[in-house]
Order: C-alpha cells, then sequence, then structure tokens
C-alpha cells in the first residue's frame, strides 16, 4: 500500500505591511517555481499511481491558484496606495499657490493699486 504525502511547505498568510509587498511577491513567486518543480518530479514519479499523481496533481496546481490569487490581491493593494498618493499629491499642487511672477500674478514690489 503507498501513503499519498500531502505534506504542504507553501506557507499563506496576508502581509500588512506595505513597504515589503515586493518582497512578499517574490517570496510567492519562488513558493510557485518550488511547487511547479514539484510537479515536474510528480510526473517523474514511477511509485504513484496515476490515481494518486493526479490527486498530488490537483492538490499542487490548486496551491499555486491560490499563491496567485495572493499575489494579485498584493498588486491591488499597491495599485491602490499608488493611486491614492497620486490624488493626494495632486491635490496638494492644486491647493498651493503660484508664486507670483509680477505679470498676471503681481507680487508685493511689482503691485497695481486701482483706485476709482
Amino acid at each position: 500500500m503507498t501513503t499519498i504525502n500531502t505534506n504542504s511547505t507553501t506557507s499563506i498568510g496576508s502581509g500588512g505591511s506595505g513597504g515589503g509587498s515586493t518582497s512578499q511577491i517574490a517570496s510567492l513567486n519562488k513558493q510557485i517555481t518550488q511547487l511547479q518543480n514539484k510537479l515536474k518530479s510528480l510526473a517523474m514519479d514511477n511509485t504513484l499511481t496515476t490515481e494518486q499523481k493526479s490527486e498530488q496533481q490537483q492538490l499542487i496546481e490548486s496551491q499555486m491558484q491560490l499563491i496567485e490569487a495572493q499575489i494579485a490581491q498584493i498588486e491591488q493593494q499597491q495599485a491602490e496606495k499608488a493611486q491614492e498618493q497620486q490624488s493626494n499629491n495632486q491635490a496638494e499642487t492644486a491647493v498651493t499657490a503660484k508664486p507670483g511672477d509680477g505679470v498676471n500674478r503681481p507680487t508685493a514690489s511689482n503691485a497695481l493699486d486701482v483706485y476709482i
């Protein structure tokens, strides 16, 4: 009787820090690569039956899909933060007054007093 080894070395968790999102994505991509290597070695494994190989293949592919979904979520959060930061920067530039250049926006020394 053959035992199916379903131990998983992948750790899936949600990170709360925005600064480490690039390293999180890199780590998740590394996990996907490891799972792809597992799939390749599974295809070469002659000790398992085709049914066992199929079950393990489905397990590995589902783990890969979960990791890919997590990467997509992190990238979505990055995009939202970038969008928010960009809108904040645009709001700040719209609020700040342009310095006077003396032509259309008079400076303190270049102002015209009109009395009627």
